[in-house]
């Protein structure tokens, strides 16, 4: 699997401790595949990447937008309202152990608060973070579609006239915002068709 292969070349800048790496990775790999997770799985992850890699060139610490997005949905409780705070202090543990500078722990901790609220942040990394992370809002509608099956799966525990309210809240609160994306490069990319899609979802909700 490519994202193991990232994982495991991310790790060795720091450590060679081969089986710690081994370790993380499966405990990755298994959070990230539980049952629960239709959408905040595996695939959203190599998504992310795949996004990430086409503007490499202007991240400035790409080893460090590397473990936010390994890390940014590590605790996903779809009944939970801290899964960022609880994700953050989980990278916190696993990037002390494998020797990252604290400056950098910290920065890896900021980033995966901020895919909170995805309000644009000072630091351009942490906005390409972001911007990969909602790149599935800008898709083609098919994958659109698909995606918003995925999330109402996630929070399946929820009946519709809890649901439908919660979603509207959020689909309207990425409407509300001056620029979804945060980036000239994925402005450019995604907003028009985002807008679109959420404008779509809400008629339907």
């Amino acid at each position: 699997m490519i994202l193991k292969v990232i994982f495991e070349m991310l790790c060795l800048n720091f450590t060679d401790n081969k089986n710690l790496i081994v370790n993380f990775w499966n405990e990755i790999e298994k959070k990230y595949s539980a049952e629960s997770r239709h959408y905040h799985n595996l695939r959203h992850l190599e998504n992310m990447f795949e996004e990430a890699e086409s503007v490499k060139a202007q991240i400035k610490n790409f080893n460090n937008v590397s473990f936010s997005i390994f890390y940014h949905d590590i605790i996903y409780d779809a009944s939970s309202k801290s899964n960022e705070e609880k994700s953050a202090e989980f990278s916190k543990k696993r990037l002390e152990d494998l020797n990252i500078a604290k400056e950098d722990i910290q920065k890896v901790y900021a980033q995966i608060l901020a895919t909170k609220s995805h309000q644009k942040s000072d630091d351009q990394d942490t906005n390409f973070l972001l911007d990969a992370d909602l790149s599935i809002l800008g898709k083609d509608n098919k994958a659109y579609l698909e995606y918003t099956k995925q999330i109402r799966k996630e929070y399946s525990i929820y009946p519709n006239f809890l649901y439908k309210p919660g979603r509207k809240k959020v689909l309207e609160h990425f409407l509300e915002l001056e620029s979804i994306f945060k980036t000239d490069f994925f402005k450019a990319k995604y907003e028009v068709q985002a807008r679109k899609n959420i404008e779509v979802e809400l008629r339907n909700l």
